[in-house]
């Protein structure tokens, strides 16, 4: 009892201790929950509709298309220009299918099953016809070939560890054939719908005949604006705001941009780097040429194209090294050659030149065994059947092998890194083989038959061994260029100083206007995404940390000179106000000269008052007419000259977009064409198709699209 006494008369303390615990644990988890949302908004490349991106499913769609772009191109990897390609165009899709997804949803258009059997079985889509299913015969999408491709995939992958990888390949293009598949009908039947909102009709089909070939030939009288000197123009402020409100639409800007001011440094050899590189590739000269073996010396050189081995076309080679092969004799080898292009120097010696296919179509049996030696016999007996007019088919499947016919072009390997003694043998035994011819290959595990069955494409194909080098810095260079950069960046801390003595250092300072988050590489320098994600999370007039950037070959300091936000962009933006002027410059001097031309009743009075003249012929209501006299196209002067009738002169002066224009109509015939009013009605509703075509802009817009992906890419 007197504990708990003593514990009732601490009672005050314990609660305060207890209640500081529980907000301490809540506040811990409020703590962990905003972290964990923190982390999860890092992790967001995007978002659409309000729906976020993750990155990893982003990462996982690039992939997918990469592997695409890759299967399609016949290459092992893509380059950073063409991952970037490949990142534009998977976001774009994604973004684009999900906003027609949502309208979709809304009017309830999907794309069913049935369709898709339906777009199948006519196998006449574009996309279908990308695929390895297509019947060689009639060129069109087979889709038998596809089910019998889906049977063997599932069963081939438990059962043939060996086909695995090339049914997987072909299985994931697929998926992704059939998945765009279904975004393009869906996007074609939303867009189809919207069509039908535009209708035309017989009234509106005959004027719209009669303004295209309804021909009227003019005298006109130009006063051009440019006869009347800017200076002579007086534009106060009010001008300027009044113009700026009418025009105010032009100037929304739906995603927020930065305008940057930088100097950037590319370090390059010294006179003493490309002296010392140019002795190494004497000594490189002398050993390619007399080497047995190339491969040798390419390897030692740490040369930029690998030593294959094997012929290949010339479009396995720059065009710099492929110029050279075309005037070169076998067994030659050049001297050392620099190319400007890309900084290179180059030493080439062409091994052989050979007249082999393009294009083989074969097909294969691989042979195994328990050891190679047992390979090597059971090939032997398999190859004497054959030769002895055994079924290459029936032979295949009893080793659980389709021996399905297959095509090989000289882009599928040309461009390996790497090719070992046995793809070579391989790949040299199908360019020589004649067609129908069998051939039983041993390889170090086992053994091939293969048959050649047709060559086509017959062209010339290189054995070459190329030493391409960059003519780079050394490590010397490039620490005198960063000491002497850095020591220009540390004497000037701030934006102002930075630009103003740039100069001085002998740098320049460069400008980039409107760089926002879809920018890959800032002030086109490779390398700059921290450069970026600094850009992006700065304050006007900031200096960055100096970035080591490019091809590890750049020095770069930027300062953030100007933001703009979402929204309109206002008078002060220079470019704006230049814009702006312009326009009411062309106003002002419009109202000069139009109190010029009052008053003026003919061609010839107007001439008199300093007005160039010209016959134009062909001017019809529905294109505007091109006045040579002042090399603009002139809508106005359209409208008008079929508003005047036969022989009359115009009623007032026109304001054009190069001048102030009058005219009289001399003659007006009809084209000799016959009305249709079907054919010009659909052509009507194909035209205001085209003026409704920015609908995906509205949607766009208002899907509230955010694109964070510098932050990752």
């Amino acid at each position: 009892m007197a504990a708990l006494g003593k514990i009732r008369s601490k009672g005050v303390i314990l609660m305060c201790i207890i209640g500081f615990g529980l907000f301490a644990f809540i506040a811990e988890e409020a703590f962990r929950s905003c972290e964990s949302s923190r982390n999860n908004d890092r992790q967001q490349v995007g978002e659409v509709l309000g729906e976020k991106v993750n990155v990893n499913d982003f990462q996982k769609l690039v992939d997918e298309y990469s592997d695409v772009i890759k299967m399609q191109q016949g290459t092992q990897s893509l380059n950073d220009e063409q991952l970037n390609q490949v990142k534009d165009m998977v976001w774009n899709t994604y973004v684009q299918s999900k906003i027609v997804e949502n309208e979709a949803k809304k009017l309830g258009l999907k794309v069913t099953d049935a369709e898709m059997q339906n777009i199948l079985k006519e196998g006449t889509n574009p996309m279908l016809l990308q695929t390895p299913f297509v019947n060689q015969q009639t060129g069109r999408f087979d889709a038998n070939a596809l089910q019998k491709f889906l049977a063997e995939y599932d069963s081939q992958k438990n059962t043939n560890p060996q086909a695995v990888q090339q049914y997987e390949t072909i299985y994931k293009y697929w998926t992704f054939i059939e998945k765009t598949l279904r975004q393009q009908t869906l996007a074609q039947k939303y867009q189809g719908l919207l069509s039908h909102c535009f209708l035309s009709n017989p009234v509106e089909a005959k004027m719209a005949f009669k303004d295209e070939n309804e021909e009227s030939q003019i005298q006109l009288a130009a006063f051009s604006y440019s006869t009347i000197q800017d200076d002579k123009v007086k534009i106060t402020d009010d001008d300027l705001k009044a113009k700026y409100n009418e025009l105010k639409p032009r100037f929304q800007q739906y995603v927020e941009s930065r305008d940057i001011k930088y100097v950037d440094v590319q370090v390059k050899a010294s006179a003493a780097d490309r002296m010392a590189l140019q002795n190494q590739f004497a000594g490189y000269a002398k050993d390619l040429a007399t080497a047995t073996d190339p491969a040798v010396v390419v390897r030692k050189s740490t040369s930029s194209i690998n030593y294959l081995g094997i012929p290949v076309g010339k479009t396995a080679f720059p065009s710099d090294i492929a110029a050279k092969l075309a005037t070169m004799t076998v067994g030659q080898t050049t001297g050392v050659f620099e190319d400007k292009a890309d900084n290179s120097l180059n030493i080439v010696r062409l091994i052989a030149k050979q007249q082999l296919p393009d294009s083989i179509q074969y097909r294969q049996i691989q042979i195994g065994g328990v050891t190679p030696a047992a390979a090597h016999k059971t090939a032997d007996s398999v190859y004497t059947a054959l030769k002895s007019g055994a079924d290459f088919e029936a032979i295949a499947k009893k080793y659980r092998q389709e021996g399905q016919k297959t095509w090989m072009t000289t882009q599928q390997y040309q461009s390996a890194p790497s090719m070992d003694n046995d793809t070579k043998n391989y790949i040299n035994s199908l360019n020589t083989m004649a067609a129908n011819e069998t051939k039983n290959i041993a390889l170090t595990q086992g053994n091939i038959i293969l048959q050649v069955l047709d060559r086509k494409g017959m062209t010339d194909k290189y054995t070459a061994a190329v030493i391409k080098k960059n003519i780079e810095f050394s490590r010397d260079s490039y620490s005198s260029a960063y000491n002497k950069f850095a020591s220009f960046v540390s004497a000037n801390q701030n934006a102002g100083d930075i630009l103003n003595n740039a100069a001085k250092y002998g740098y320049r300072v460069q400008e980039a206007s409107d760089v926002t988050t879809s920018t890959h590489y800032l002030a086109n320098i490779h390398g700059t995404r921290e450069a970026l994600k600094w850009l992006f999370d700065a304050k006007e007039g900031a200096i960055s940390p100096m970035y080591e950037c490019g091809d590890n070959d750049h020095l770069l300091i930027v300062a953030l000179t100007k933001i703009h936000e979402i929204g309109y962009r206002s008078l002060d933006d220079p470019r704006v106000k230049e814009m702006v002027k312009a326009e009411v410059m062309k106003d002002k001097k419009a109202e000069m000269l139009m109190a010029k031309a009052n008053g003026v009743k003919n061609i010839g009075a107007a001439k008199a008052k300093g007005a160039r003249v010209a016959t134009v012929s062909q001017v019809t209501f529905a294109a505007p007419v091109f006045v040579s006299l002042t090399g603009a196209s002139e809508p106005a002067v359209s409208g008008a000259v079929a508003a005047t009738a036969k022989g009359k002169f115009s009623s007032k002066p026109v304001k054009g977009n190069a001048g102030v224009y009058v005219f009289q109509v001399v003659n007006r015939v009809n084209r000799a064409a016959k009305f249709d009013d079907k054919t010009m009605e659909q052509k009507l509703r194909q035209k205001t198709m085209q003026y409704a075509g920015n609908f995906m802009n509205e949607l766009y817009i208002k899907a509230n699209v955010v694109d964070n992906r510098y932050l990752f890419f």
